[in-house]
């Protein structure tokens, strides 16, 4: 039974709701407890909620069709929205050092830590679960931000079991300074968690090639290649947040007309759109081959100008695909 795909907006929606719940329960729990590593875990929460709805706005705007002003659409901004995440999370990472610091300076009492300690599980629970669905969707559907808010919520849930050690060895030892140790061992593993989602929204920004997406290309033009697809180059991968614009150079018998030239990227064409939905956009230039260099690569049957035998198709890589020059046999380039 095909799975039913997730609707984006809805589940940010979820993950908003969820964020709020989750900072009112860890804000009891501090209020209940006085710890200052409780605290920090409420200050991150509070991080998810402001990005929640940063997030939800960006999933909206990236939703919308494509326009003049705006010819491969929106989807952009959820890159944005997540380096704006990841910055939030670093600003709380360096916040929770800071109450460390501070409360191992001036310290204070703690009380029911054990009640705590049970709000502490239950939201580390609440947040893995819903964490893990999310980047799971996310990964599907293709959205920075949903998986961007699904690793935040994965490394509360991290943050919550260190907190569950960290409280419980107070309970059983007494030393009230571990307080402050567990919080800023927690503070560097948000802080790490905030620099991977900065990393990863600013490639997108920058469009970073997508090595993922051009090695399954590679496997679908291996796989289904046909005999005038001669050689392929130069290609080009853009990610707008789940649509893909792709462009790449097509090598053909260079005696064809404009109209079978076209038939020839029409069977391209239908070939990635069969693979990749309709998240992907294509632009494919038509190159003449050159027989002196490229009869040894063709084995296009009964061609009227060939000057060598066919020997064997160049295998395309990662690597070559991505070069501007047509290939040969030996592996010649050549504009």
């Amino acid at each position: 039974m095909e799975e039913k795909k997730v609707n984006p907006i809805r589940m940010q929606q979820i993950l908003v709701a969820v964020s709020v719940a989750l900072f009112v329960i860890k804000l009891v729990a501090w209020w209940l407890t006085s710890s200052v590593a409780i605290l920090t875990d409420a200050l991150e929460s509070s991080v998810n909620v402001i990005a929640g709805f940063i997030g939800l706005y960006s999933i909206i705007l990236s939703s919308k069709p494509r326009d003049k002003e705006h010819p491969y659409g929106h989807g952009k901004v959820e890159f944005l929205s997540s380096a704006i995440e990841g910055v939030l999370i670093t600003i709380a990472g360096l916040i929770i050092i800071y109450e460390g610091i501070n409360n191992f300076i001036h310290p204070h009492e703690l009380k029911q830590l054990d009640f705590g300690l049970a709000l502490v599980a239950l939201t580390g629970a609440i947040n893995y679960l819903v964490g893990y669905y999310c980047i799971k969707k996310g990964k599907e559907e293709n959205s920075p931000i949903l998986v961007a808010s699904g690793s935040h919520l994965q490394s509360d849930t991290y943050s919550s079991i260190g907190l569950l050690l960290g409280v419980g060895l107070i309970l059983l030892t007494g030393y009230a300074w571990i307080d402050s140790v567990a919080a800023i061992i927690f503070a560097f593993i948000i802080i790490y968690t905030g620099y991977k989602i900065i990393r990863k929204s600013v490639s997108g920004i920058m469009d970073e090639a997508d090595d993922a997406i051009i090695d399954q290309i590679v496997v679908i033009l291996n796989e289904h290649r046909q005999d005038d697809w001669i050689d392929v180059h130069n290609m080009r991968v853009i990610d707008y947040a789940g649509f893909y614009h792709i462009d790449c150079h097509l090598t053909v018998p260079y005696y064809i007309n404009v109209n079978e030239a076209h038939e020839v990227l029409d069977r391209l064409t239908i070939l990635f759109k069969q693979h990749f939905d309709d998240k992907v956009e294509f632009f494919i230039h038509v190159d003449g081959c050159i027989p002196a260099k490229q009869c040894g690569i063709c084995n296009v049957p009964n061609c009227p100008v060939r000057q060598s035998p066919f020997i064997n198709h160049v295998s395309w890589t990662h690597e070559n695909i991505l070069s501007n020059n047509k290939h040969t046999l030996k592996n010649e380039k050549f504009s």
